[in-house]
């Protein structure tokens, strides 16, 4: 048969829409330029056999993204990272690897993060803390610290000592006590330094001694509702850590004072110390503070006696690579006591921390953050008041807990404190969802903005395999498997106490 029996070949049908297909020249010589695509009428070319239609096809338009309609663009994913920081896996959208920097992307513009925070999210044995120590082992190669402000079940310490560090121990009847009320580096050198510099120091020092003593005070109940701490209470405790290191009466060498010291002189102030709070009297003094000095005591009779109430008697090595201060043998007490115990080291460490110098970065892990929360208003002011120092100290505030839910328990519903826990979650640009169950996707979406594409990373995907997570950084989203080594899993392993029972 001819070929006209057969209509047009694949060639001329093509060429009737305007799509020419390039020809095999005869020779370099041959190729001429023009023009790849030709104007095409909407209903074909008038002509017979042209594919020429009477009628325009009913075409609607519409417009959405890829993440609204994904199958129509399988290809696309978030803009990539630069490779820089610490390795952590593969980017399963785009097929290459995943890297963290969270200081290194506050300081690129192209990336919409402007703080290094992280939270990590996930349900218990969805690789939640594998990811943390591999995060913290790979930066460690950038010059980074680790500092574990409270291990409350002993996770850090394979980890610690593979690097030759022994952990500290705080509990019951051990030798180990750590004073929140120190000076910390602050203190050096105070007696040579100006009026101006000096006064600058001190005002740092109250403030943090302040944020503690209203958390732990704030964390104390009275039935249903927490013990206040307002301005007057405010000036009370000012003006006795005042006297007691000597700064009211200007001395040139402050003296270190403890929260057992602080307690005695409110419980017998001096004529001095009611005069300057403007009382009339001693017993108007006592009356007004009872609340105050009862909620100090806690902390020198308490659950917490003999760990928070006396002078320092660990020496730290800044230097060390990771160093951690263990609280598993305060898990009898309850989580109420593991939260007091919490406050009292982050203050201290934020003390520490202080006369850091540049270039000093670390990585600060906040193991089981919410105990901390859940101590009321004042103890989430303190754990909002060392997220927002993370840009000008330098640290990456590593918090981890269960889900986002867990921020919710800092108090009754609509409470100040439940107000403020929500609003951390805006000091972390960076937000690690491991696995969780359908029943947190609520949650995902409402407290974190998630998308359903993205919720159904964390519900279906992440639950499917350990080390699953999405990471949000910014505004742009991850699908990210961490990928260990065999040395890293021997160091990552949380499971002993469950195989050894099986």
């Amino acid at each position: 048969m001819s070929s006209k029996a057969h209509g047009r070949d694949m060639s001329r049908l093509l060429a009737d829409f305007g799509h020419d297909l390039p020809a095999v020249p005869a020779s370099p010589e041959a190729i001429k330029e023009g023009p790849l695509f030709h104007h095409a009428p909407r209903r074909g070319a008038r002509a017979r056999g042209r594919g020429w239609a009477p009628a325009s096809a009913p075409v609607s338009t519409w417009r959405m993204t890829s993440d609204q309609a994904p199958v129509y663009w399988p290809f696309i994913s978030s803009p990539g990272l630069p490779p820089t920081g610490a390795q952590m896996g593969i980017d399963v959208l785009s097929g290459g690897s995943f890297f963290a920097d969270p200081l290194g992307w506050v300081l690129n513009d192209e990336i919409s993060v402007t703080n290094p925070n992280i939270f990590s999210f996930g349900k218990p044995g969805r690789g939640k803390s594998a990811t943390t120590k591999a995060f913290c082992l790979r930066m460690m190669d950038f010059g980074y610290r680790v500092l574990v402000i409270g291990d409350p079940k002993d996770e850090y310490e394979a980890l610690c000592r593979f690097f030759g560090v022994e952990p500290f121990v705080i509990g019951q009847g051990l030798s180990t006590r750590i004073n929140p009320l120190s000076f910390g580096p602050l203190l050096s050198d105070w007696e040579n330094l100006p009026a101006d510099q000096a006064q600058a120091r001190a005002a740092i020092v109250f403030a943090r001694w302040l944020t503690l003593v209203r958390g732990l005070v704030g964390s104390q109940r009275i039935g249903e509702r927490h013990v206040p701490f307002g301005p007057t209470e405010e000036t009370v405790v000012q003006a006795a850590l005042g006297y007691l290191t000597g700064y009211s009466k200007g001395s040139s060498r402050l003296r270190e004072t403890t929260i057992p010291e602080l307690w005695a002189a409110l419980n017998d102030p001096t004529d001095e110390l009611i005069r300057d709070c403007r009382y009339s009297g001693e017993r108007q003094f006592l009356d007004d503070t009872r609340l105050l000095r009862d909620a100090l005591a806690q902390l020198v009779k308490g659950a917490l006696a003999g760990l928070f109430d006396d002078h320092t008697t660990i020496d730290v090595d800044w230097s060390a690579p990771i160093q951690s201060l263990s609280l598993s043998r305060l898990e009898p007490l309850g989580d109420e006591a593991v939260g007091v115990a919490l406050t009292c080291l982050n203050s201290w460490g934020r003390g520490m921390r202080e006369t850091s110098a540049p270039g000093d970065v670390r990585i600060v892990v906040r193991d089981e953050s919410w105990k901390q929360l859940r101590l009321g208003p004042e103890a989430v002011k303190s754990f909002d008041a060392d997220l927002r120092l993370s840009r000008s100290s330098g640290d990456i505030q590593f918090a981890v807990a269960h889900k986002p839910s867990d921020m919710l328990s800092a108090g009754d519903t609509g409470s100040q404190a439940v107000a403020i826990a929500k609003d951390l979650l805006h000091l972390a640009d960076i937000k690690i969802l491991h696995g969780q169950d359908l029943g947190v996707a609520e949650e995902l979406e409402k407290m974190l903005g998630l998308g359903p594409l993205s919720r159904d990373v964390v519900t279906r995907w992440a639950m499917q395999g350990k080390g699953r997570a999405l990471w949000c950084v910014g505004d742009q989203n991850y699908k990210v498997q961490t990928v260990l080594h065999p040395v890293e899993q021997d160091l990552t392993y949380t499971n002993e106490a469950i195989k050894g029972a099986a």
